[in-house]
């Protein structure tokens, strides 16, 4: 069996306050892990809750990032979801536990699309575009 991705889950916790309630700071620190770790970023979008709190996704060609904090209980939750092998997931993480200053971090991972496919015929999206521009034949999401 075989991934079409890998899906991190990571619950950060001990995380100052002022940090997870600053827009900013919680956009150029996932921007930040998604740079670190070689994705290609294609869309941010964030947005500040009243009273507190941010939420946020970068897509990127590779799937996406994503984060909602609760500063009130010093937690944020991050998802970081990529197809292929390009993306170097564990920069990511380090990237945001530092840039959070978590006190702890838990990391769950899952293989997403799991398929039964033979070796050599799993396409990720940026090979099935390549492949179509290529006039190759070939399914692209």
């Amino acid at each position: 069996m075989k991934a079409l991705g890998r899906h991190l889950i990571l619950e950060l916790y001990g995380c100052p306050a002022r940090l997870l309630d600053d827009l900013d700071l919680v956009g150029r620190v996932l921007t930040e892990a998604a740079e670190d770790s070689s994705a290609t970023i294609i869309k941010p979008f964030f947005h500040q809750f009243s009273p507190q709190g941010v939420s946020g996704v970068i897509v990127i060609a590779e799937s996406h990032f994503s984060i909602h904090t609760w500063p009130e209980y010093g937690y944020a939750a991050v998802d970081m979801f990529t197809c292929g092998d390009s993306v170097d997931l564990e920069l990511a993480v380090e990237t945001v536990r530092r840039g959070l200053k978590a006190a702890s971090l838990q990391k769950m991972e899952i293989g997403r699309g799991m398929l039964d496919l033979p070796s050599g015929e799993l396409r990720h999206k940026g090979q099935a575009l390549t492949a179509v521009k290529g006039r190759e034949v070939g399914h692209v999401s």
